[in-house]
């Protein structure tokens, strides 16, 4: 076994004398220091812990820990094959038996919307934070941060201490209340709720859409987002001003706000009791729902006249002989 290198160490600095040479000192600070290593850590190296792990090589026999079965134990249905995810042996899913019933049942029709009350709107509007005189949307309420993120579905208004609102407003939202809407509108403001979808909502917040204008927007919809309230109001926009405005957007915006497609969707947005910003395409006697037919039309004067023509090709067939 050779000697240590402490031990050498020792015996070197006992019998040679050092000699210092004159010159060494006035040299050393011109030298290039050369990289010094211990020969005794060459015995100690290793990986860091956890830097490799060793793969597992099944059915390499019984001494690498995994031979033999593999792992899959003995037989069975696990050590012939794959299983389908979620497969309960062929027998009823217990998700079918006995479902998840109570609070924390998965509803995928359930509406989740950010809720806010008239009188934090009051509050933001006399701290400067808000300016009644613009459209209030959702990305005001969140730039000013009156409201501290959206939810999927949007902002819905809800009527909490409706007296503390005393300025008229022009709100947009995804929903309001009943009260809410009679306690702006009592001042003069406006309400118009209006479709959007969870994507189109991280759009708005963006910037990449513009919160209000879209195709199926009504012109003084659009009027009041372009102009003041109180021009919009009595101005309003014709037919080739809105083309422009549509191109004007089509040019700032990234990406086109998103209208209501589905049926229970388009129904509350048509209704004008909600302010819908649809409810200028239900007609005068029509209902909001999109099975409304209106009574005496063509096709209740058509089964009439099929009734009209059965009667009398029955009448007919009984003075027949054959």
């Amino acid at each position: 076994m050779p000697p240590r290198l402490k031990t050498l160490r020792l015996a070197s600095s006992i019998l040679f004398k050092q000699y210092a040479s004159p010159v060494a000192p006035k040299v050393t600070p011109f030298l290039v220091a050369s990289q010094q290593r211990s020969a005794s850590i060459l015995s100690n190296l290793s990986d860091n812990a956890g830097a490799y792990k060793k793969r597992i090589r099944r059915g390499r026999g019984p001494a690498s820990g995994k031979g033999k079965t593999a792992g899959r134990g003995q037989k069975g249905q696990h050590a012939h094959g794959k299983v389908p995810a979620g497969f309960q042996g062929g027998q009823t899913p217990l998700e079918i038996t006995k479902p998840a019933r109570g609070r924390n049942k998965y509803n995928p029709f359930k509406v989740e919307m950010s809720p806010l009350n008239l009188d934090r709107i009051q509050s933001w509007i006399d701290q400067g934070r808000l300016d009644p005189n613009l459209p209030i949307t959702m990305k005001e309420l969140h730039k000013s941060r009156c409201l501290h993120g959206v939810k999927r579905h949007g902002v819905k208004l809800l009527a909490r201490n409706t007296e503390a609102l005393h300025t008229p407003i022009n709100i947009i939202v995804s929903r309001a209340s009943t009260a809410a809407i009679t306690a702006i509108e009592s001042l003069g403001g406006t309400i118009t709720t209006r479709f959007y979808s969870p994507t189109s909502i991280k759009r708005v917040l963006r910037g990449d859409s513009h919160p209000t204008i879209s195709l199926r927007a009504s012109p003084d919809l659009i009027a009041t987002s372009v102009l003041p309230t109180s021009v919009a109001r009595t101005t309003g926009l014709d037919e080739g001003a809105v083309d422009a405005v549509l191109e004007r957007v089509a040019q700032k915006y990234k990406y086109r706000l998103a209208d209501a497609t589905g049926r229970k969707d388009m129904e509350y947005y048509r209704d004008e009791k909600h302010r819908g910003y649809l409810s200028y395409l239900v007609r005068e006697g029509e209902s909001a729902s999109l099975f409304f037919k209106k009574p005496g039309g063509a096709e209740g004067r058509d089964k009439r006249g099929q009734s009209a023509r059965r009667a009398a090709a029955k009448a007919s067939a009984e003075n027949r002989l054959f």
